[in-house]
């Protein structure tokens, strides 16, 4: 099993900014891709950004030039720098992750963070 823990969310005034983290643990993995989804009231899980393990990006149009995420391989890490807040980026963000398990038991896996609140007020 791979896990995801983020952090980094809050309340912030539109304009502002906020850094988003999340990490993965677990024994003898090897990540292929990451990213970050969100979610708000009402509305279906949206891709916001993701990473792959050699470092190419692709971004949702609307966070394209305020948004930026990058990923540390070592330390199996993610983050999302946020800049020029909207009201309309306020949501629930989840990191993921898609890779595999090596060895005995290897196999794929397809994981989720529980997910860090970033409501942004006008």
């Amino acid at each position: 099993q791979v896990q995801l823990v983020e952090s980094g969310g809050g309340l912030v005034q539109a304009g502002g900014s906020v850094r988003l983290s999340c990490a993965a643990s677990g024994s003898m993995f090897r990540i292929d891709v990451m990213g970050w989804y969100r979610q708000a009231p009402g509305k279906q899980r949206e891709l916001v950004a993701v990473i792959t393990s050699g470092g190419s990006t692709n971004y949702a149009d609307a966070v394209k030039g305020r948004f930026t995420i990058s990923r540390d391989n070592a330390k199996n890490t993610v983050y999302l720098q946020m800049n020029s807040l909207k009201p309309e980026d306020t949501a629930a963000y989840y990191c993921n992750a898609e890779g595999s398990v090596v060895g005995f038991f290897a196999r794929p896996f397809d994981s989720w963070g529980l997910g860090t609140q970033v409501t942004v007020s006008s």
